[in-house]
């Protein structure tokens, strides 16, 4: 998982260029929600269970949270061992992609502690939300690796509000809160969002964690 976000932020740095370049014919910008989400307690898990049962583990994990992100319309983008990276936007858009995506986190949330594994006790989960304009559709890698790039600072963004969220909690960024405003959420003390600006009401109830 976190050389996965390494690489991320590596392809972050690409993006002003690419984006002042011009496009290559497949690609485009567009508005996109990256949802980044991630098992807490994995290391331990690994060290305590018999490499079957943790297979087995993180298969009914991630067969859950796919579940959940294709009820909300979001497409799972990378398996990275137990981290999941998910669009909402790409390769299909939608009005309220960033408000699904924030239901979807809750959900995942919710869903996953209520699974019954060989862990033998409630999973948690960590959920990472940000919205941006990316530039999508260069291909990358080659034969059954290839798939399209999503270039921009998004990714990394929601990489690392997935690091700065409590087990069981969602943390948005700014731009997706700002999206999601004015219509109700469920679990809404769950999502934090991050802001510069500390001390303001959060528009999630009075739960709302804004942080620096």
């Amino acid at each position: 998982m976190l050389r996965a976000i390494a690489e991320l932020d590596r392809t972050a740095l690409t993006g002003p260029q690419a984006v002042a370049a011009p496009l290559p014919h497949d690609a485009e910008r567009r508005l996109l929600t990256v949802m980044f989400c991630d098992l807490v307690g994995s290391t331990a898990l690994s060290a305590r269970l018999d490499p079957e049962d943790l297979r087995e583990v993180i298969g009914a994990y991630q067969t859950c949270i796919t579940e959940v992100i294709s009820r909300y319309q979001g497409t799972v983008a990378r398996y990275m061992g137990d981290g999941v990276l998910a669009y909402f936007g790409y390769p299909q858009a939608h009005e309220f992609d960033a408000e699904q995506a924030a239901r979807a986190g809750l959900e995942i949330i919710a869903a996953v502690t209520r699974l019954e594994t060989r862990a033998r006790e409630p999973l948690r989960v960590r959920v990472g939300i940000a919205t941006g304009v990316v530039v999508v559709g260069d291909l990358i890698g080659e034969g059954a690796s290839q798939e399209q790039a999503v270039v921009g600072d998004t990714p990394n963004l929601a990489a690392r509000l997935q690091t700065l969220a409590e087990p069981g909690t969602v943390v948005i960024c700014a731009s997706t809160r700002r999206l999601t405003g004015g219509r109700r959420a469920r679990n809404r003390s769950r999502l934090q969002p991050v802001s510069s600006i500390s001390g303001l009401p959060g528009r999630f109830g009075r739960k709302t964690t804004l942080v620096r």
